[in-house]
C-alpha cells in the first residue's frame, strides 16, 4: 500500500512504539507531545514496570508477554543498557490457590506453556523472603522468568531511536482538537492554532484520551491509583534477591511492589478502582486515606515496612476499559482515526509488540489481537473487571 503521512499523538509508550513501527514500514511520521520527554505525568514516565506473563487462563495475552519478553532481552542487547531486569515475580495468596483464582490460573497455564515456575508455601516464604509475613501467605508461586522494566528509561530511549529512524518529533506542541472535513478526520489541530494534516491520525495519549475525545468516555474511564516509595530500616531485607516483585493477594487486596531500588527506597502500589478524574486534575495526589489503607496492608503483610518514612508519592493513571482489554482499533464513525488506548494496568510490559498492533490497525492489516482490541461501543466505560473484583473482595 502506498505510505502516507501519519500522526501520533502522545510520546508516551503507546505513541513511541507506534511512531517507531509506522516509521520502519515507511509511513511519514509526526509524533505530537506537550513535553517535557519522557512526560512526567504519564503513566509510563516512573522508575519501574513490571513485565510478566501471569494473567490467569487468558492465553492470549500470556502469548503476547512471551514474544514481548523475549525482545526486553533484546533490547537490553541491542541498546547496551540493562533496561529490563529480569528478578522474578512472587504471587502469594491468603488462602490456598485453588481453580478459579487468578494465581492458580495463571500457574496451571505457566506450567503448561513450559516456564520456569516454583510453588511457594509459608515454609518456602519464611526461609527465603523473610520480609514477607508468612502466617497470613500460605500458598503462591515465583514465576522465575519475570521481571520489570525501567519506564522512564524505557521511554527516553525509544524517542532517541524513533529520532534516529527519521520519525519528526513536535514536543512542545499541545493537541487541541481533531481536524474533520468531509466525513473524514484530516489531520489535528493544536493548541496554538496551527493545523497538521496527515491521512491517519493515531490517539495514544493515554488518561487523556476520555478528556482529549469527550465522545470515548463511553468506553473509556481515566483513573489515579496510588503509588508510594519508602526507605525501609532493614534494606537487607528488601533486595530483589529476598524481595522479588511481588502481587499480595491482588485480586483482594490490589497491592503490588518492587524490591529495592537505586535510590534506596520500596515502591509498593496499588490497582484497584482508583479515582476518576483527568491526569490534569489538580487533585492529582495521594490522600491520607490512601497512605492509612497502605499502612494497614504493610503491618498485615510486610510488617518491617510499615513504619518507614515516605520518600515519595505519585499518582499512576490508567485508562481502562471495562472489559480489561486494549483498545487499538479505526473509529467506525471518524475514517482517519485510530485510537491506542486501554491500559488496564499492563500495557508497559507489552511495548516491544504493542507497536506492530498499531501498525497494523493503521494499514488495515489481519492481526488475530485486533479482534479482541476491536472497536466495541457495547462495552460501556466503568471499572475493569479485575478492579471490580478488588471492590467486591475488600
Amino acid at each position: 500500500m502506498k505510505k502516507q503521512k501519519t500522526i501520533v499523538v502522545g510520546a508516551g509508550i503507546n505513541g513511541v512504539v507506534a511512531a517507531i513501527e509506522l516509521r520502519k514500514r515507511g509511513h511519514e511520521v509526526v509524533l505530537i507531545d506537550p513535553g517535557p520527554l519522557p512526560h512526567p505525568l504519564a503513566a509510563s514516565t516512573d522508575i519501574s514496570k513490571a513485565v510478566r506473563a501471569a494473567y490467569g487462563a487468558d492465553e492470549d495475552y500470556m502469548a503476547l508477554a512471551e514474544q514481548s519478553r523475549e525482545i526486553w532481552r533484546q533490547w537490553n542487547v541491542e541498546f547496551g543498557v540493562e533496561l529490563y531486569h529480569e528478578i522474578g515475580f512472587l504471587f502469594m495468596r491468603q488462602r490456598p490457590m485453588q481453580p478459579g483464582d487468578f494465581e492458580y490460573e495463571s500457574f496451571k497455564l505457566l506450567e503448561q506453556r513450559g516456564h520456569r515456575i516454583q510453588r511457594i508455601s509459608s515454609k518456602q516464604l519464611r526461609e527465603q523472603y523473610p520480609a514477607w509475613n508468612a502466617e497470613r501467605y500460605p500458598d503462591g508461586f515465583l514465576d522465575l522468568e519475570a521481571g520489570y522494566a525501567e519506564s522512564g528509561r524505557v521511554v527516553a530511549t525509544l524517542i532517541q531511536r524513533a529520532k534516529s529512524l527519521g520519525v519528526e518529533l513536535r514536543e512542545n506542541a499541545k493537541f487541541w482538537e481533531l481536524d474533520e472535513a468531509g466525513g473524514r478526520v484530516k489531520g489535528i489541530l493544536l493548541e496554538n492554532g496551527e493545523k497538521i494534516a496527515a491521512a491517519t491520525v493515531v490517539m495514544a495519549v493515554g488518561a487523556w484520551i476520555p478528556y482529549a475525545l469527550p465522545f470515548t468516555r463511553n468506553f473509556l474511564r481515566a483513573s489515579g491509583q496510588p503509588v508510594f516509595h519508602l526507605k525501609p530500616d532493614k534494606p537487607e531485607l528488601f533486595t530483589p534477591e529476598h524481595f522479588p516483585i511481588f502481587g499480595a493477594d491482588i485480586s483482594t487486596t490490589g497491592y503490588y511492589g518492587f524490591p529495592l531500588n537505586r535510590g534506596g527506597a520500596v515502591k509498593i502500589a496499588n490497582h484497584g478502582p482508583g479515582r476518576e478524574m483527568s491526569p490534569d486534575s489538580p487533585e492529582r495526589a495521594v490522600t491520607k486515606e490512601d497512605e492509612s489503607k497502605m499502612r494497614q496492608f504493610l503491618s498485615d503483610s510486610f510488617p518491617a515496612l510499615a513504619n518507614s518514612p515516605i520518600v515519595s508519592t505519585r499518582i499512576c493513571f490508567y485508562c481502562d476499559t471495562h472489559d480489561g482489554n486494549f483498545w487499538i482499533a479505526p473509529d467506525p464513525d471518524r475514517p482517519g482515526l485510530v485510537i491506542a488506548a486501554g491500559d488496564c494496568g499492563h500495557g508497559f510490559k507489552f511495548a516491544p509488540v504493542l507497536g506492530e498492533i498499531v501498525a497494523d490497525a493503521v494499514e488495515g492489516k489481519s492481526n488475530p489481537l485486533l479482534e479482541k482490541f476491536r472497536w466495541r461501543p457495547e462495552v460501556k466505560a466503568g471499572e475493569t473487571k479485575e478492579a471490580a473484583r478488588f471492590q467486591e473482595n475488600r
